[in-house]
């Protein structure tokens, strides 16, 4: 009776792997080919997905919080616009001219609010006595246009404590950006904010008195300082209705006075027909 020869096992245990790099690369070639021809309005619409998933945007670079030693930064994005999808993509198809010229003028005008902060900052630091001063400044640019934050810090208010007198830093530190607003061609609003207490405020100060009293304040110095009545937009108190920390509305940088230069659309002449 014939003795059954049995098989060796191995020898061919290669073969396994081989086959599976060649399955991922035939994969990875297969994805190279469909990524090589792009469906434009799919494409938009992917990227305007995304853009509004994680809140990133290109259309309008904001500057930001400006950092300085002392002052805390806002954990969370402000003044994000929502950008629809359509637009998501950076080549426009021809019949976006329109959109495009729109964009062309809103790039231009966010370059002039970057022009502005730029001759701000440098006006601060061309006085070295308001070097501790400058500190409270913070530079936002937002839609509404160019935000120069007067904030207060721990221990280090800029208004005498539940008044509307600027101390004498602070006063000094508006006398020096008034030429320079002076000179802009923005008009300018005018908030003042309070941060919220646990303490009951004394008879007749109250926050939106006290708030609307140091935006006015404010304004007053920049009017004797030469700025234009014209230029003023708007003089309000918020009281503490808009912290600039909503996650902790009784921090100190809440109390504040905001001064914006306005961003708006250019005049139209009277006798314009459509």
């Amino acid at each position: 009776m014939a003795r059954r020869k049995e098989a060796h096992g191995g020898g061919h245990g290669w073969f396994v792997t081989f086959a599976d790099l060649m399955g991922l690369l035939v994969s990875f070639f297969v994805m190279l080919v469909a990524f090589s021809t792009q469906d434009q309005a799919k494409l938009q619409v992917v990227a305007g997905s995304m853009r509004d998933a994680f809140g990133v945007q290109d259309k309008v670079r904001y500057s930001g919080v400006i950092e300085v030693l002392g002052l805390p930064t806002r954990p969370k994005l402000k003044n994000a616009a929502h950008i629809d999808p359509s637009e998501a993509s950076s080549t426009p198809s021809p019949n976006e001219h329109n959109h495009q010229r729109t964009y062309g003028a809103r790039f231009k005008k966010d370059r002039a609010f970057s022009l502005a902060a730029a001759s701000l900052r440098q006006a601060l630091q061309d006085m070295p006595d308001i070097t501790e001063a400058s500190k409270h400044i913070m530079f936002e640019q937002t839609k509404d246009g160019l935000n120069i934050e007067i904030v207060d810090q721990d221990g280090r208010p800029m208004f005498a404590a539940g008044s509307a007198a600027p101390l004498p830093r602070t006063r000094r530190l508006i006398m020096a950006l008034a030429p320079r607003l002076k000179a802009m061609p923005f008009r300018i609003k005018i908030v003042g904010h309070t941060a919220s207490t646990k303490i009951p405020p004394l008879p007749g100060h109250g926050p939106w008195g006290l708030s609307a009293g140091r935006a006015d304040a404010v304004r007053q110095i920049l009017e004797a300082q030469g700025v234009p009545d014209g230029h003023i937009y708007e003089v309000a108190g918020k009281a503490d209705t808009q912290p600039l920390f909503p996650d902790n509305p009784y921090m100190s940088p809440n109390r504040r006075v905001t001064i914006t230069l306005m961003k708006e659309a250019p005049p139209l002449p009277p006798d314009l027909s459509p």
